[in-house]
């Protein structure tokens, strides 16, 4: 009898010893209820902390821009502009 085979059987037995005890109290048998919409997400079996070590995930520094680079950025988009109302109004 392999361990499958084991858990199923006593899998039954659970479920036949809730139905004896729900028709002795008197209550109905418990059924699972369906909710509506998607189904939640199943978590996987948490692992013990000392057979998995745990990783520092390293941010990336913040870059900050120089004031002479901004200026510089910002002239060239101004070119860029500026070229392209020429060619659209040259296009007319």
């Amino acid at each position: 009898m392999g361990v499958s085979e084991i858990l199923a059987t006593i899998d039954r037995e659970i479920a036949q010893l809730q139905q004896a005890r729900a028709l002795l109290s008197g209550t109905a048998a418990p059924t699972p209820k369906k909710k509506a919409g998607r189904p939640k997400k199943v978590v996987a079996a948490v692992t013990p902390a000392a057979a998995k070590p745990a990783k520092k995930v390293a941010r990336k520094k913040k870059r900050n821009l120089s004031p002479e680079g901004r200026k510089r950025i910002a002239e060239a988009v101004k070119r860029r502009w500026e070229l392209q109302r020429k060619s659209t109004s040259s296009s007319k």
